[in-house]
């Protein structure tokens, strides 16, 4: 394994790219509309999902328990072109646009496709990272809150063939609503592993063989240098970056190198970079 670096103190400056841090019936009609948008039908308990790829992939995965969906008619004939089942179908409960908007909260864009279900069930970190491998690097968010940006990073994740995705668990906002519908699915197929501190995550993941990654503006070797090791990327917050203790407990850090007229990159699109530069190393 590559020899082992500790992590100086951060800086405040920037300047690179890793981010500023890196059932029912079909036909029947859902009851009045709540008297606050998104909120759970009375009597029913459950997140929402809304977007054609979020539900689709929800309804295509036997781990999610779904307890109602709602479609218009393009979006069933949607989900029918692209190879819903049947029995996924026969659940579909008839809907108008705006009914759907009436469910959900203020700007989601549902585009005709909108579920009531339950939390998917959250791994355990020992059971989806061990063994380490080269070839499924895991992808670690410290205390990044947007959700679009969590959603596009699960997105890439999956895109780019990582083992799962760890986040903290009190930091973390729900796998629903924007997030799922940004990462397009990918929750359903990518396990997501809460843990409580992620510096002793970090840990944990070196004691298994992972060469721990930090994504930092400051550090001094680019993502090219990453060695031929199993591999934990470690994400910071937009802004902060990686909290001291974490930058500290990672290998070595690495960034990201552009334009010196730019300071930095969203997080997600640093995600996607870094995750990109690992796949290319083992792609046949």
């Amino acid at each position: 394994m590559t020899q082992k670096h500790r992590a100086k103190p951060r800086k405040k400056t920037r300047k690179d790219g890793a981010a500023p841090g890196p059932g029912s019936d079909r036909g029947a009609r859902p009851g009045p509309a709540p008297r606050n948008k998104g909120t759970v039908p009375k009597g029913q308990d459950g997140v929402w999902l809304y977007g054609r790829h979020a539900v689709a992939a929800a309804l295509a995965n036997p781990g999610r328990k779904i307890n109602r969906v709602f479609a218009t008619k393009n979006a069933a004939d949607w989900l029918k072109d692209h190879g819903a089942a049947g029995a996924a179908l026969a659940r579909l409960e008839d809907i108008k646009p705006d009914e759907i908007d009436r469910l959900l909260h203020d700007g989601a864009v549902h585009q005709g496709l909108a579920a009531l279900a339950e939390d998917l069930p959250r791994a355990r970190l020992e059971d989806v990272c061990a063994p380490a491998e080269k070839h499924a690097p895991v992808l670690i968010l410290d205390q990044i809150t947007d959700p679009q940006n969590i959603g596009a990073m699960f997105r890439a994740a999956a895109a780019f063939g990582a083992k799962a995705v760890i986040v903290q668990d009190r930091r973390t906002p729900p796998l629903s609503g924007a997030l799922a519908k940004a990462a397009a699915g990918a929750i359903e197929i990518l396990p997501c592993i809460e843990v409580v501190n992620i510096a002793r995550a970090i840990e944990a993941l070196q004691e298994m063989g992972y060469f721990c990654a930090g994504l930092a503006g400051e550090a001094q070797t680019e993502i090219a240098a990453l060695p031929d090791a199993p591999l934990a990327l470690v994400m910071g917050a937009e802004g902060a970056g990686l909290r001291r203790l974490v930058a500290e407990k990672c290998d070595q850090l690495f960034r990201i190198p552009i334009a010196p007229d730019m300071e930095s990159l969203n997080v997600s699109t640093a995600a996607a970079v870094s995750l990109y530069e690992v796949r290319r190393r083992i792609a046949p």
